[in-house]
């Protein structure tokens, strides 16, 4: 996590407020902020962003660099070892990847290498390919990194103030800034350690419109005319209007759906497990879903989260999770642990789980 934290009280006063947006949207900025904190529950969070400069003394490589060199200190794997590099993030529009310029930095001549821009479910899904490539036996060693840097695209800097609206807004308080790692070796045998057990991915937003989206065209535009028109602000919308995109047609959420056909589809068994992670920014939500989730027998004492005292980084809050977990509780043999998200964007789903022996 870069910086110091950050109260979520000071977070318009720390990125900074919008002089020249409509007067309407500068006193509405002011007014939603503690709206927002009660419905997210969360007191603090972290920045890779100067208040007093106006700059950024961390970027995505910066951070992915750090997170994976205590990854592969943990894991007590040389750099050198690494075959696999799988970069998972929001977004990019850097060439060449994100994944080249981690390899670079890490001082790894020749790997295989990934990115994979999926929003929330990014770090998920680099897990999933990590586990499909490991066990098709080709490949020894995978680091999977997430970074994000969501502050850039909340700062008054970035929007076009003129033509800002209040959904544009709106995620400036859901989403901070951090990076997180894992390193996964193959191995024949389950002796000592976490285990990756299960991993799943789906797209469940094939009849769904977006619930958070930009406006950019699918093809390279003039950046100029983007910041004109606003196309590149990221939107969503609001708590008030999210029930009919999140609920299925049975009454249950897309959460509670997709994570049945996970259970299902890779046939887990829950008596052993330890801890739910779910990785969702809103406190009401995480609350509707662990009601929703008793109906598979998950006691609400068994819910994690960390989003609550450090904020949501989105893609990495999936390894921060974990990392947090795994430092602060004990486990015993056969304990699992299941971590699940919902993204919004478009409705995908992911979740994966590690079982502990001993």
């Amino acid at each position: 996590m870069p910086g110091d934290p950050i109260a979520f009280e000071e977070i318009n006063d720390y990125l900074g407020g919008f002089p020249q947006a409509p007067v309407k949207i500068q006193k509405w900025v002011n007014k939603i902020q503690p709206i927002v904190q009660e419905i997210l529950g969360i007191s603090h969070c972290y920045f890779a962003f100067d208040k007093s400069t106006r700059t950024f003394f961390e970027d995505n490589l910066s951070l992915s660099v750090k997170a994976a060199k205590k990854a592969l200190d943990m894991a007590n794997i040389k750099a050198a070892d690494i075959d696999l590099i799988i970069y998972g993030g929001a977004h990019s529009e850097q060439m060449p990847p994100l994944s080249t310029r981690i390899q670079e930095a890490l001082g790894i001549e020749r790997c295989a290498e990934f990115q994979i821009h999926a929003n929330c479910t990014s770090a998920y899904k680099a897990v999933k390919l990590a586990d499909t490539m490991l066990r098709s036996a080709e490949y020894q060693n995978a680091l999977v990194i997430s970074s994000s840097i969501a502050s850039a695209c909340f700062i008054p800097e970035f929007y076009n103030q003129e033509v800002i609206a209040k959904e544009d807004i709106f995620l400036r308080w859901y989403l901070c800034d951090g990076a997180g790692a894992m390193v996964f070796t193959a191995q024949d045998t389950m002796d000592t350690g976490f285990f990756l057990e299960d991993a799943y991915i789906e797209s469940a937003g094939g009849k769904k419109r977006s619930a958070m989206y930009n406006e950019l065209p699918n093809h390279v535009n003039s950046p100029l005319e983007n910041y004109k028109t606003g196309a590149h602000h990221i939107s969503q919308i609001y708590l008030s209007d999210m029930r009919e995109h999140v609920l299925d047609e049975n009454g249950k959420t897309v959460f509670y759906n997709a994570l049945d056909r996970m259970l299902t589809a890779k046939n887990i068994d829950l008596s052993h497990l330890k801890y739910f992670v779910v990785n969702m920014p809103s406190r009401f939500v995480r609350s509707h879903i662990i009601e929703e989730c008793l109906d598979f027998g998950i006691e609400k004492e068994k819910f994690y989260s960390t989003i609550e005292k450090i904020g949501y980084t989105g893609p990495p809050a999936a390894i921060i999770s974990i990392d947090k977990l795994l430092a602060r509780q004990s486990f015993e043999n056969e304990d699992l642990i299941l971590s699940f998200v919902m993204e919004i964007s478009k409705f995908m789903q992911a979740g994966f789980t590690l079982r502990y022996y001993q």
